[in-house]
């Protein structure tokens, strides 16, 4: 069983950054990348809020720079997913899915959130070539244009208020004729004259151009859940406002979460509950969701773990 002084479970900017800290600090630091080498950026083309890049920069070229740069301090990468750890015992352990063992004297967890998908025909395509589910990220690029909202929630009230400072028109699609959003949200959205609603109302189908790699939502295909009649209408961009789900399954019998899986930290700082790990990123960050809050959430998170490393492994 390989030894480590720092285990980071996760690879997006949080991940990346948290391993530029620990490998400088001179710790034995080991990364594993999971499912989604680089996080979600891989999947997101155009980034232009990262400091740094004046003209913008793709997000998987972004995260080979961080890879990159982890390196050369001396951080070892596995493309490998930790599919089990156990907290309960020091140093502590992690297992991959091929059921290989590692040891840690601390770990960070990095392992982000997923958002929500419909899992409607065409999404995957389109994905990042005109779907979003970020509107901070991406709105800037939708500028008088015509865009739509998918959810009900506060979350969809406030992206399609914000989606107003570009776009043409925004129109918020819902399932049922009911918000979830608390009653002033769903009332600061209808006196907005670039808001419309579409209710009883899902996407059936993402629908665009392809001209070889490159490709552009162009329409979606809806469907009225009430009379099932079905229609094609213009759709520049369309932006899910329907929750994310953090990773974080694997550690729930021993770190202490909120309602929705995410991972609690004690009060500024990246401690769980359990000593010795720390977590960073969107697996503890329910409110930005943004790649520079992730990488600053993940020096804290290295400075935490080389501290409490000094403290107890002299």
């Amino acid at each position: 069983m390989e030894h480590y002084q720092v285990a980071i479970i996760g690879s997006g900017p949080a991940g990346f950054t948290a391993a530029i800290y620990t490998s400088r600090a001179l710790l034995k630091t080991i990364i594993f990348e999971g499912m989604q080498p680089g996080g979600q950026l891989t999947i997101t083309t155009e980034v232009e809020n990262y400091p740094g890049f004046a003209e913008g920069i793709q997000g998987p070229e972004l995260m080979e720079i961080f890879r990159r740069q982890a390196k050369r301090f001396g951080t070892e990468t596995r493309y490998e997913t930790i599919k089990k750890v156990d907290f309960s015992v020091r140093p502590f352990l992690l297992f991959t899915e091929a059921d290989k063992g590692y040891s840690a004297d601390a770990v960070i967890i990095a392992t982000g959130a997923s958002a929500r998908r419909l899992y409607a025909k065409g999404e995957e395509k389109f994905w990042g070539y005109g779907i979003s589910a970020c509107a901070t990220c991406d709105g800037f690029f939708f500028k008088n244009q015509k865009v739509f909202v998918i959810g009900g929630g506060d979350s969809a009230m406030e992206e399609a208020i914000y989606l107003t400072h570009f776009a043409k028109s925004v129109t918020i699609i819902h399932r049922r004729g009911e918000f979830r959003a608390s009653k002033i949200m769903v009332q600061r959205a209808k006196n907005n004259p670039k808001i419309d609603f579409l209710l009883h109302t899902v996407v059936e189908e993402f629908l665009g151009e392809e001209k070889g790699p490159a490709k552009k939502l162009t329409s979606i295909r809806i469907r009225n859940v009430n009379s099932n009649e079905e229609q094609i209408i213009q759709a520049d961009g369309v932006f899910y406002a329907i929750g994310h789900t953090p990773n974080t399954e694997i550690f729930k019998p021993y770190l202490e979460m909120d309602q929705n899986g995410y991972i609690i930290t004690k009060g500024k700082s990246s401690a769980t509950n359990i000593p010795g790990v720390f977590a960073c990123g969107d697996c503890q960050d329910p409110v930005y969701r943004q790649a520079v809050t992730a990488a600053g959430s993940g020096c804290i998170a290295a400075i935490d773990a080389e501290r409490w490393i000094s403290e107890h492994y002299k």
